[in-house]
């Protein structure tokens, strides 16, 4: 197995982690504890399952972490094909969503303390304290929205470095272009027309499942490199 294909699939299972864990946060708690339009219910709820609440911070943060690494693992590989490229969808892709995962706990954090209560914040009673916590909560979600931008951009130059590497299918390429612009498309329309939302998700289904087959296929796979190519330095 040479320097390439380790590198390949070593990319991969960090991105099946990421995979693993972002999901704790973005799709299974909102769906278990958020009731839509009753702060009092999502309040209850999460005081009634704080530790899984709790578990929801400490996944975004591991997730963010994971990313970083993930994207240098993924400039190792393909940085000889395009380091200019390389470097943007290091910051697009690695530097700046870590960022957003770190800050938006805070949006968490600050929805919990509300929820639960404290003697300084007495000066808010029971209902005022659980509509802020809802909003805290509104903001997470809005941050989020504004990420999918990042979510998009950076498949762009990964998508331009996949197809131009030689060493992995080109057909990933061009799915990871569509996939990062229907990111694109949803995060501005999840501020012009956030009713569209569900809309969209349904009709991108597919184009979004572009970056997590290109990472298994690296897993399992790996990459394959020409004759004619050299071997990247370990």
């Amino acid at each position: 197995m040479d320097t390439l294909h380790r590198q390949a699939r070593l990319t991969g299972l960090l991105y099946i982690l990421l995979a693993l864990l972002a999901p704790l946060r973005l799709i299974y708690i909102p769906t278990k504890l958020f009731v839509a339009g009753d702060a009092g219910a999502t309040a209850a709820n999460v005081l009634a399952h704080e530790s899984l609440f709790r578990w929801g911070i400490v996944a975004d943060l591991c997730a963010g972490t994971i990313l970083v690494f993930v994207v240098l693992a993924l400039y190792r590989l393909l940085h000889t094909v395009s380091r200019p490229l390389a470097i943007v969808m290091v910051i697009l892709g690695g530097i700046l969503p870590a960022a957003i995962y770190y800050l938006n706990t805070v949006n968490d954090a600050a929805a919990l303390l509300l929820m639960k209560g404290a003697p300084y914040l007495d000066t808010f009673d029971e209902a005022q304290r659980t509509s802020l916590g809802m909003l805290f909560l509104r903001l997470h979600g809005q941050v989020v929205v504004a990420a999918e931008m990042l979510w998009g951009l950076w498949l762009i130059p990964l998508a331009i470095l996949v197809f131009r590497s030689g060493f992995l299918p080109r057909f990933f390429g061009l799915w990871l272009a569509l996939n990062g612009f229907a990111y694109i498309i949803q995060s501005v329309a999840g501020f012009l027309a956030p009713g569209s939302l569900d809309r969209l998700d349904d009709l991108f289904m597919v184009l979004q499942l572009g970056e997590v087959a290109f990472m298994l296929w690296m897993l399992l796979f790996g990459a394959r490199r020409h004759p004619f190519q050299k071997e990247i330095p370990a």
